[in-house]
This record gives structure tokens, sequence and C-alpha cells, in this order.
């Protein structure tokens, strides 16, 4: 087959199907064909199924049947190695280049959190909306060993395997995929998307804060129909000079406006504003930690998160929510000037935002961890706790309000 010329852009989604999600996976792949490659853009995509079906890459047309499109078999992958979805990329880098690049990660996701949720849950069916939207980890498969350290060692992420050596990609990993595209690209790679659930969240965006120049994701989990690909690639074939930072937009506006009943959010990230909003996480941080030995102050940092936006993981809160309420009662604080310093970042970072669903009103883009029962040891590991001392401060809420 002779390699394509080079085009505007070059989709590359990388399909995690060895589970629930596997007709999902087949209902995607259609609506790529809709639109197909064409002189704009190149869609390309691997697709690991279930059922022992082998793993195969595809080249979308419009028309036709899928099974036409493959254009070679990959055998049985775990497709939870960063391994394979580097080669992945390599091979669509190599085989259809582009002017931008746009890599898509399409399965489950759970965040920035790499825990093995799955202990109290592999005997049941797992979903991602029917009947009640299930989180996950990405790339996950049924759960047959666990490694019981993951628990105990914050750098360790737990590899989580069944009797075909499935497991997921923690954030550790996604940092590394992301670092090696943009050697192999010898720049940032343009749109870095998330087809899965509670993806966007500052704790992942700065991960890969490196690695891209846009970041697309949801704070909430996602219903099954997941991106309307059809709408997205058909707006990309009609205007193939499109930015990056074009292209995030676009895709919220498509994804949320393809729901009429759901509860949705998407958003899009400009990577190269994470970087002050971490600085003023920090410096909230440390406001916040000195206002915990007043009273008061806790008992309105309580209520602030007691009121505050959250998601299916009730974890995840909206972090512009939590700031508007903690700095309407704490206004001229040092707490609630650095909310605003914190909610004047996110409206650099966050180029486009939507939501639908009264549940989600309050929603503005990026989600960040606050449980409140008790802090993940894992999370101590990313780099976005590191760099603000976010986890030193949830520690310190979690044992303040317990011994009050």
């Amino acid at each position: 087959m002779p390699i394509p010329t080079r085009r505007p852009w070059t989709f590359l989604v990388y399909m995690a199907g060895d589970n629930n999600l596997d007709p999902n996976g087949v209902k995607d792949l259609k609506e790529m064909k809709k639109v197909g490659s064409n002189p704009s853009l190149n869609i390309v995509a691997q697709f690991d199924r279930a059922s022992g079906h082998a793993a195969r890459r595809y080249v979308m047309r419009k028309g036709g049947t899928v099974v036409a499109d493959a254009v070679a078999t990959v055998g049985k992958v775990n497709t939870g190695d960063p391994r394979r979805l580097v080669d992945f990329i390599k091979w669509g880098v190599k085989n259809y280049p582009a002017d931008r690049y746009a890599l898509v990660l399409w399965n489950h996701g759970q965040g920035w959190d790499d825990t093995d949720i799955y202990a109290d849950e592999r005997h049941r069916r797992l979903r991602r909306l029917a009947g009640g939207r299930a989180r996950h980890a990405f790339f996950h498969a049924p759960v047959r060993r666990v490694l019981k350290s993951a628990t105990h060692d914050p750098q360790a992420r737990a590899i989580l395997l069944d009797d075909d050596a499935k497991d997921f990609l923690d954030n550790l990993e996604m940092k590394k995929v992301l670092a090696e595209t943009k050697k192999l690209l010898g720049r940032k790679l343009d749109v870095f998307g998330m087809d899965a659930c509670l993806m966007s969240m500052a704790e992942v965006a700065y991960q890969v804060r490196d690695s891209a120049d846009f970041i697309v994701g949801s704070e909430q989990t996602e219903p099954l129909d997941g991106w309307p690909y059809s709408t997205i690639l058909a707006e990309v074939t009609k205007k193939p000079a499109m930015t990056s930072h074009e292209l995030g937009a676009l895709i919220v506006d498509k994804y949320v406006a393809s729901y009429t009943h759901d509860s949705v959010t998407q958003s899009a990230g400009d990577l190269s504003k994470i970087g002050p909003l971490a600085t003023a996480v920090a410096a909230l941080t440390a406001a916040l930690q000195t206002g915990l030995h007043d009273v008061a102050t806790r008992q309105r940092i309580l209520a602030a998160r007691t009121q505050v936006q959250s998601y299916e993981v009730e974890d995840n809160i909206d972090l512009v929510d939590f700031c508007s309420l903690l700095k309407a009662s704490m206004p001229g604080t040092p707490i609630g000037h650095g909310c605003q310093e914190i909610i004047t970042a996110v409206s650099g970072y966050v180029v486009a935002q939507g939501h639908k669903g009264t549940d989600m009103k309050d929603s503005h883009g990026v989600a960040i961890y606050f449980p409140t029962q008790t802090v993940s040891p894992l999370y101590a590991g990313l780099d976005f706790s590191r760099a603000t001392g976010w986890d030193a401060f949830l520690g310190a809420y979690l044992h303040a309000v317990r011994t009050r």
C-alpha cells in the first residue's frame, strides 16, 4: 500500500475494546467512516476487540465496510502496555504523515487515580452507563491478579493482570508515552484527547504538560456513545487549516451538542497555561494550611467542600466552583485572594468548556482531587502533588476535621 501524502491532520485513535465497550468501538469506527480519510486528514485507528479477536489497524475510508478498512492485523495485544501504544503512534506517524496530529485514547477512564478500584467490583458487570456509570482506569480488562504492594508504596502503580496479561495505562506510563511521542515528532503533540471518563483533571493535565499543546477530556463520566466522531471529523474536513486550539474547542462543542438527555461535560485546556495554574494552587495551599489553625476557617472550607460541584467519583470536584464558594465566604483574606488567583488561572488554561444537565451546572472545565475520607497513598507520586503540596493540605485538612 503506498504511503499517503502529507496531509493537514492525522487522527490517531487508540481503541481498547477488549471489554464491555467492544460494540461501541464498532459503532465509533462506523462514525469515522461517514467522513473517511480525505485530502484534509488521515483517520487511522487500532482496535483491540473482546472475545479473542485479534487487534487490527485501520485506515478509515468513506463508505464500504469496516473490515475492508483494515490494513494490518497485530494479533492479541495488551492495550495497557505502553509499548503497544508507542508502536501504534510510530506506525501512524511514519505511514500517515501530517502537519498536525491528534492522539485520542478511547476507553474507560479513572482520572488521576491508578488504584485497584476493581477489587470489590470484579464479580460485577462493568458498565459505562447502562444502569449506572462505571469508572475505570484506562484499558482495563477483567482482573485476575493484583499487585498487592500498590496500596503501600506511593510510587507503585497497580499492574492488574488477567489470563491474557491485560492491564491499564496509568498516569506515570501515560507521561512516558507522550514524552516518547514528542521525541518522535520533534515537537509537542498538537492535541491529546481522551474519549473516556473523568479525565479533565488538573493532575492529569499537569502530568503531560511538557508533551502536548492542548488536552481534551471530561470532568464527568461519559455516556456509552462517547465522542461524535462523524460531526467532529466532518468539520476538520471542511476546515483543514484549523488550529489545535480550534480543534479542541470544536470537540467540546460537538460533544456537548450531541447529547440531549444525558448530563455531560467536556473541556479543552491549553497546557502552556497549566504551570501558572499549578503555581496558583501552590499559593492557595499555603494559605489554606495556615488557615486550618482557625476553627472558623476550617468550617468555611468544610462548607465549601460540602456544597461544591462533584462528579460520579465524589472525590473529584470542580476547582473553580470550590474556589468561588470559598472566596465568597472569605473575601479580603489570603485564602480569598488565593482563590481568585486560581479562578483567573483557570480562565487562561480552559480554552473551551461545555456542560449539560442541571446536576453539572457548576462545572467550569477542570476538576481536582478532594477526598472526604482518606488521601490515596498513590496521590503523592504525581507531579502535581510535588509541585503544589496539595496532598499535604488534604492530609492536614482531613486530620483537622476528624479531630475537631
